[in-house]
């Protein structure tokens, strides 16, 4: 696909699609502008390069209804002091005074438009909402690497319809590493697997089995797993329908000489609200009852010993429970081994980058993506609609 830095953008309407999906608290305050940072590089080069610059995103899921909590009011305040200028905020793009607004922009103006999900076109794909948005534009730029994985209007029918569609630097870092990941041809390369499901992760690992040495798989879909071995797993999630699918992955492992490891202790619990009454259980023998909702010490000093070689290491997925802080000690231990190593470290984004932001370890990776859903489609080895609709506009 082509870039923005590929284009002559001067005095020229870009439409850029950014993700700002950030955490906004009840007195409207922003709790984590990273992915707002990471927008910069593209909004601040079509800037520089004089270009009449329109910010579209999503925030939350209000579908299709205008509710203040998702407004990105105050995203515009935050790109104001970072970008060290005023962001002209558009209401709604459809009334008059908002084309006024935006045909009064000059060179090098910013604007933002409202919560694109706010109408109820946006996640349906719509054609009738794509052209109210195409006439506000002569370049479409995607730079919305965590939606990259949906078809939606602002990523999928709009750039489509547009004449020229190409990607931001954002996006192009974002695939770039997770190319680099499945090309480069330092070993050991080991992948880290976490979260609650194996259903959501499954053809993630399968693909892995294609190019990992090692897997290590923490968070509540070990169990099912330990299910699969035949182990009594207490009251802890297990995902039946499953189980002969789990069985069929370490199978293949073990075919495929890829060494396979799942936690040997857990930290138990009656459930996620009584983080004071738990316990350590080997794998075992976790109490009848109990929920095992961390890896333990021992796991983590296993996984320890795994990482220490390793050249290439994926993380997706935390190791436990780690928003509530008596079952966040292992996916914090995870992040500062993986953290202290000298190899290359990609961590997807969602829960994981937030964990690695919580353990303080966010500078010691080397890239955390910005896209949960969209870093483990290419983690399963699919392709992302929004990506392929720019590359065949080239």
């Amino acid at each position: 696909m082509k870039y923005l830095n590929e284009l002559d953008i001067s005095g020229k309407k870009v439409f850029i699609r950014c993700d700002f999906n950030v955490p906004i608290d009840a007195n409207g305050n922003i709790a984590d502008d990273n992915r707002i940072k990471a927008a910069l590089p593209t909004i601040k080069y079509a800037i520089d390069n004089k270009a009449k610059v329109i910010l579209a995103s999503h925030l939350g899921r209000p579908k299709g209804k205008r509710i203040e909590k998702y407004s990105l009011k105050p995203v515009a305040k935050r790109l104001s002091t970072l970008l060290g200028k005023d962001v002209v905020f558009i209401d709604d793009f459809e009334k008059e005074e908002a084309g006024k607004a935006l045909s009064n922009l000059n060179n090098g103006d910013v604007a933002l438009l409202e919560n694109l999900r706010f109408w109820e076109g946006e996640e349906k794909n719509s054609q009738e909402f794509a052209k109210k948005l195409l006439v506000l534009l002569d370049v479409y730029v995607n730079d919305a690497f965590g939606v990259c994985h949906r078809k939606h209007t602002s990523v999928y029918a709009l750039p489509e319809m547009a004449k020229v569609a190409v990607g931001g630097f954002l996006l192009k870092k974002e695939l770039d590493y997770f190319e680099k990941i499945f090309t480069i041809e330092e070993k050991p390369f080991v992948a880290v697997i976490g979260g609650a499901k194996v259903s959501g992760k499954l053809d993630c690992l399968i693909n892995l089995l294609n190019r990992a040495d090692k897997i290590i798989i923490g968070g509540a879909q070990a169990f099912t797993f330990l299910k699969a071995l035949g182990y009594k797993t207490g009251n802890s999630l297990v995902e039946g329908e499953l189980i002969d699918e789990a069985k069929r992955v370490m199978d293949r492992a073990k075919t495929k000489g890829v060494k396979f490891y799942l936690p040997v202790d857990f930290v138990c619990s009656t459930s996620i609200e009584d983080a004071v009454d738990y316990r350590v259980a080997p794998y075992q023998e976790i109490p009848k009852g109990l929920m095992g909702l961390d890896i333990g010490p021992a796991s983590i000093e296993l996984f320890k010993e795994v990482l220490q070689d390793a050249k290439v290491v994926v993380w997706n997925g935390p190791m436990g429970v780690f928003e509530v802080k008596s079952f966040a000690n292992g996916t914090n231990k995870i992040a500062e081994i993986i953290g202290s190593l000298n190899a290359l470290t990609v961590v997807g984004g969602g829960d994981t980058s937030d964990a690695v932001e919580k353990a303080g370890q966010s500078a010691n990776m080397s890239y955390i993506s910005t896209g949960g859903g969209a870093s483990l489609k290419l983690l399963e080895g699919k392709t992302l609609p929004a990506v392929e609709v720019l590359e065949m506009k080239q």
